[in-house]
C-alpha cells in the first residue's frame, strides 16, 4: 500500500468528504508547559468535523466506491463511528445498509445510525460480538461486508487523513494517532511512509497494538476503557500490523482519568467537545506519556465527536506527569 495508491483513492472519495481544518494551539493553553511536555508548535487535525462525525467516513466511501456492491447492499459491525460512517455513505449513494453495534455503543451514535435509515441491530457486549453477528448476516444475505479497519479499501480511505495533514502543515515532525483496530494509524503510516514520525496512543485498558508489538503478531487484548466503543476491538488488524511495524515509531498508553482530563482541557482551551477516543493524543501530552523533543512540531489527530455534549468541570484536577 503506497502513498500514491492512497492519493488515487483520495481523488475518488474527495467529492464526498470534507477537507477538515487544522487548528494551531498554543501549548500553554493546554497546560503542556506545566506538564513539562510542551512542543515547539502544536496543531490539531479536526477530523471530528468530518461528515458523519469522524474520520471513518473516508474508509466507508472508499469501500462503496472502489468495490462492487451487490443488490443486498452492505453490512458493517462497529463500536459506533464506523457504523455511522457506513450508514451515511450508503444513504448518500442510495445503497441498503445493515449495521451491527454492541450494547456499549454511545446513544448518540446509535441514534445517528437510525436517523440515516440503516437497519440497526444492537446486541452483544463488545465489538467482537457485533462482528460475529455481521458475519452471519453476510453468509445468509450475500451483502458486502465493510470491515471497520482490516480491509484494504478502509485503510486506503483512512490514509487520506495523513495526506491532507502533510499538505496543510508541511513541517510536521510527529503525529499522535488514536489506536483501536488500527485502520487510522495504518492508513496514516502508509500515507506518510516514514516522512513523519507516527506515534500510536491507546487506552491502557484496550492495548491492542501494544499487545501485538509485545507478542510480535496480532493477539487478543483487554477491551475495557471509557473509549471502548471506539478503541476496543479484540485485536489489531492483520493487514494493519505489518504497516505499523514498518512505519510506527512507538505506542504509548493513557488511562481513563487522563482521557477525561484531556476532554476537559480541549473544551476549556478550544471549545472543542470530542468523544473520549478523540482525546487520547492530548492525554498523552498532558500526562507526559509522550514527551516531545526540543523544537518538535506535533500534530494530534482529533478523530471523532459522535457523543452528547456535557458541561466540562473547570475545577477538576489534571493528572500529574
Amino acid at each position: 500500500m503506497t502513498p500514491e495508491e492512497i492519493r488515487q483513492t483520495f481523488h475518488v472519495i474527495e467529492p464526498h468528504i470534507r477537507r477538515t481544518p487544522v487548528l494551531q494551539v498554543d501549548p500553554h493553553d493546554l497546560a503542556l508547559a506545566d506538564a513539562g511536555a510542551a512542543p515547539r508548535r502544536l496543531v490539531l487535525k479536526l477530523e471530528h468535523l468530518q461528515r458523519a462525525g469522524s474520520f471513518k467516513v473516508r474508509g466507508a466511501f472508499a469501500n462503496l466506491l472502489l468495490r462492487d456492491v451487490p443488490e443486498a447492499g452492505v453490512v458493517a459491525a462497529s463500536g459506533g463511528n464506523h457504523g455511522v460512517a457506513v450508514a451515511y455513505a450508503a444513504h448518500t449513494l442510495g445503497v441498503p445498509a445493515r449495521i451491527y453495534v454492541p450494547t456499549i455503543s454511545a446513544p448518540a451514535k446509535i441514534e445517528r445510525i437510525r436517523s440515516l435509515g440503516a437497519h440497526l441491530v444492537v446486541g452483544g457486549d463488545r465489538y467482537a460480538d457485533a462482528l460475529a453477528a455481521a458475519q452471519e448476516w453476510v453468509a445468509h444475505s450475500g451483502a458486502l461486508p465493510i470491515h471497520a479497519f482490516d480491509q484494504r479499501e478502509t485503510l486506503l480511505g483512512q490514509g487520506s487523513v495523513g495526506l491532507e495533514l502533510a499538505d496543510q502543515v508541511s513541517d510536521v515532525d510527529t503525529v499522535l494517532v488514536p489506536v483501536g483496530g488500527g485502520g487510522l494509524i495504518g492508513g496514516i503510516a502508509a500515507a506518510v511512509a516514514g516522512s513523519i514520525r507516527v506515534i500510536g496512543v491507546e487506552p491502557k485498558d484496550a492495548p491492542t497494538l501494544t499487545a501485538a508489538r509485545v507478542h510480535g503478531a496480532p493477539t487478543d487484548a483487554p477491551t475495557g476503557s471509557i473509549a471502548a466503543d471506539a478503541l476496543a476491538p479484540r485485536r489489531i488488524g492483520d493487514l494493519v500490523f505489518p504497516i505499523t511495524q514498518s512505519f510506527v515509531s512507538d505506542v504509548v498508553l493513557v488511562d481513563d482519568d487522563a482521557i477525561r482530563a484531556a476532554q476537559r482541557v480541549l473544551w476549556q482551551a478550544t471549545r472543542l467537545f470530542v468523544e473520549p477516543a478523540a482525546a487520547v493524543g492530548i492525554a498523552a501530552l498532558i500526562t507526559g506519556a509522550y514527551s516531545p523533543g526540543p523544537g518538535e512540531l506535533v500534530a494530534v489527530i482529533i478523530s471523532g465527536a459522535n457523543t452528547t455534549p456535557a458541561a466540562a468541570d473547570p475545577a477538576a484536577p489534571l493528572p500529574q506527569p
